[in-house]
């Protein structure tokens, strides 16, 4: 859709995502095990709900409303009502209303897409946040939970790690059909791992890996479902991050600007988005991402532009397939010809179409109610020239955020115009 009344990105933040092998991650292996506790789901929240209001200098007064997008704070954390724990952020949030949506992996992007319905509604400045922390558990037991994103009853049994055999299975079907390799689909994961090493706020920002290590399965790399037919197809490197962390935006309208002082010039213009969501346990075509595809449709129409006019994109590579399936689900390749961008270097930092400029799922992390918030923070701050080491050569013009919930079930994209 497209905003009736414009709606304006004012700027945001992520705290850094962290689990294992991040440092300041305690687990077992980390020194100050049995000394300190790592942050509770309260902690991101409230952590990325202060730094968004510092890091925009907008004061907690003059939001109208606030959206929460978390998945599975029931059963990593023992806590729903995020709206009401929200608001314990700062004493003048106190009253306002503020709402928690869920939409499996998809929840950050759902809570923008209603944040901007509001925006049309009569609300001139709102915040989105997203918070998860999965890492309270072991790593089967939050696979269970985690599967709660698929069709439980129908589809739990595919493995104890539920979503890394679905798309594993996407895998076999897309290298069975199109010939792709695993030392092809390698250069995926290589290149998050590399944009994540310049990225400080990455889990993986201190892990170094090699491209040769993304291409092979080894003691280093294991292949870990238990499903004979999908075992061969998966193996670490494919995976986004047990992720636990937080990210904050700020959106607003013309009058929200006047409000709080901001000029056009300052912000991104969130131009269009589109949501589409399928039933569970239907994918028709595993070598396809047809809700993402219907979703694309919707924003890039309303958005007036085709994939032509895309300068950076974050596509929600979960696991490393995804990449492909989702540029070509949004037109960027034809259907089993996505590799060719990869590994021509085109979706690189430097290349003609950077993607996951901060690391993706895989590098940057995962922490499932916030992917969604984080993309569209990330490429405010690509517009802005705000990242970095990892800053994009050229000012990026039009971005594209894709925010997927479950096996391709939900899809929340919006499109980005910097404005100047």
């Amino acid at each position: 859709m497209k905003p009736v009344r414009p709606v304006y990105v004012v700027g945001g933040m992520s705290t850094s995502f962290i689990g294992k092998g991040h440092p300041d991650f305690v687990w077992k292996g980390h020194p100050d095990f049995g000394k300190r506790e790592n942050p509770t789901l309260e902690d991101h929240l409230t952590a990325a709900i202060l730094g968004t209001l510092a890091e925009t200098g907008v004061a907690a007064e003059q939001l109208d409303r606030g959206f929460v997008g978390n998945f599975a704070g029931e059963t990593f954390s023992s806590q729903g009502h995020l709206g009401a724990m929200a608001v314990r952020a700062h004493p003048a949030l106190h009253n306002k209303p503020w709402y928690r949506f869920e939409a499996a992996c998809a929840s950050g992007g759902v809570a923008m897409a209603s944040a901007v319905d509001a925006l049309q509604g009569g609300a001139d400045v709102v915040m989105v946040v997203g918070a998860e922390v999965q890492t309270t558990v072991s790593p089967r037991e939050g696979a269970d939970f985690l599967a709660r994103a698929a069709h439980y009853s129908r589809e739990r049994g595919i493995d104890e790690f539920t979503f890394p055999a679905m798309f594993a299975r996407r895998w076999k079907a897309y290298s069975e059909a199109f010939g792709a390799t695993e030392a092809e689909l390698g250069h995926v994961s290589f290149k998050a791992y590399e944009n994540a090493n310049r990225n400080p706020r990455a889990h993986m920002t201190k892990v170094k890996k090699t491209l040769e290590w993304a291409q092979r399965a080894g003691d280093d790399n294991p292949r870990f479902l238990k499903n004979v037919e999908l075992r061969d197809f998966l193996k670490v490197s494919d995976c986004s991050q047990v992720s636990d962390g937080g990210s904050g935006v700020i959106l607003c309208t013309e009058k929200g600007l006047e409000r709080l002082g901001k000029s056009r010039s300052s912000c991104a213009e969130l131009a269009a988005y589109g949501v589409a969501t399928g039933p569970l346990a239907e994918v028709a075509d595993y070598t396809q991402l047809s809700t993402t595809r219907a979703a694309a449709t919707v924003a890039f129409r309303d958005a007036g532009i085709t994939a032509r006019d895309v300068n950076v994109l974050e596509v929600h590579d979960c696991f490393a397939i995804t990449e492909w399936l989702m540029l070509e689900a949004l037109g960027f390749a034809d259907r089993g010809q996505a590799r060719e961008l990869t590994l021509s270097g085109a979706t690189s930092i430097e290349g003609r179409l950077p993607v996951n400029t901060g690391g993706g799922l895989i590098g940057f992390g995962h922490p499932v109610g916030a992917t969604g918030v984080k993309q569209v923070v990330e490429l405010y701050r690509q517009m802005k020239g705000l990242c970095g080491a990892y800053q994009m050569p050229r000012t990026p013009e039009i971005g594209v955020t894709v925010n997927m919930g479950g096996d391709d079930r939900t899809a929340a994209i919006t499109v980005l115009r910097n404005l100047a």
